[in-house]
């Protein structure tokens, strides 16, 4: 079921009373008042799971003396999954808790959302950090995730949306028209550019798990935001699986555009998700970060990392 959220604030809203600036407008809608209290449930209750995590062998994606890969569980954090690394690595190299801090120095070079599971690269040396963050900033590494969607079954088969990408005077990540890119918003920050590519995988279970292929920019619809989404009067409830290709690596970026274009992810109660679907309430999104595809900060041989898919996939894939 979907919620409904709350009125769009006016124009004059969108203007700084001492110093009068007309603010780009957002098109696509703030959270639905209910999400905050839900949210609020599902940190605690990461809090609580975050708490009693700790990383296994199975957990495991790829491992060499620069590189630690993981596949982060839904709903727990990834700090939570940098501090078990650390416990990982002393035990299985030998290393007691006393001098554990001699371990090589860990980051996070790319970030989950809580709620989102799949593979998280930690590297283990400042060096090779600032090679691989490096990577992700100039969108050398290519990623493919897969989610879950509720909504009327897509026209297109592939489809790639661009758009603006700007956190509102309320303080939400939201959709800007593409041609607000670089105008500034309430706080000082800009709106920034956000593509993503979409692959529909399968609709109410009719579909197949398709090998990840190199997804061009002529490939399907192509969609340039200007104005916000037309909402179509009768809107189905399928179950729809995609495939996202991140062109940019903007917060809530497969969310928002999910979201924009009418299929938001089941369980993302933020953007308009359902929270409870077919009698069963959820408490997370289904959103997973299914491969990353880089050259390797040290040997530059091509590395593609994936993760199993989540059960949720598994059944909506009837696989």
């Amino acid at each position: 079921m979907a919620m409904p959220h709350q009125d769009e604030p006016t124009s004059s809203s969108r203007i700084d009373p001492i110093n009068p600036k007309i603010y780009p407008v957002p098109l696509s809608p703030q959270f639905p008042p209910i999400s905050k209290q839900i949210e609020l449930s599902r940190a605690m209750s990461a809090s609580s799971k975050s708490s009693l995590f700790a990383l296994s062998i199975k957990d495991i994606l790829y491992e060499d003396e620069w590189l630690i890969a993981v596949n982060k569980p839904q709903g727990i954090y990834c700090d939570t999954v940098l501090s078990s690394v650390a416990s990982f690595l002393a035990h299985s190299h030998g290393v007691s808790q006393e001098i554990k801090v001699s371990l090589p120095e860990l980051h996070l070079a790319n970030r989950l959302d809580r709620d989102t599971s799949g593979v998280t690269i930690i590297t283990k040396s400042h060096k090779v950090a600032s090679k691989l963050v490096k990577a992700f900033t100039d969108h050398k590494v290519k990623k493919t995730y897969i989610a879950l969607c509720i909504g009327s079954a897509p026209k297109w088969k592939k489809i790639t949306i661009r758009s603006g990408h700007g956190r509102s005077k309320f303080g939400a990540w939201r959709v800007y028209a593409a041609s607000d890119v670089g105008r500034t918003l309430p706080g000082g920050s800009v709106v920034r550019d956000m593509e993503t590519s979409f692959q529909v995988l399968s609709v109410n279970g009719k579909g197949s798990l398709k090998d990840v292929s190199e997804f061009t920019n002529d490939e399907g619809n192509s969609i340039v935001v200007e104005e916000k989404a037309m909402k179509e009067d009768v809107v189905m409830e399928d179950e729809i699986v995609v495939r996202a290709y991140p062109r940019s690596g903007r917060t809530h970026q497969i969310r928002l555009h999910c979201q924009y274009l009418g299929i938001s992810i089941r369980g993302d109660v933020k953007y308009e998700g359902v929270y409870e679907w077919k009698g069963k309430t959820y408490d997370a999104h289904e959103l997973h970060a299914e491969s990353l595809s880089l050259e390797h900060p040290i040997t530059s041989l091509q590395v593609v990392i994936r993760a199993p898919l989540p059960l949720w996939a598994n059944q909506a894939l009837q696989l």
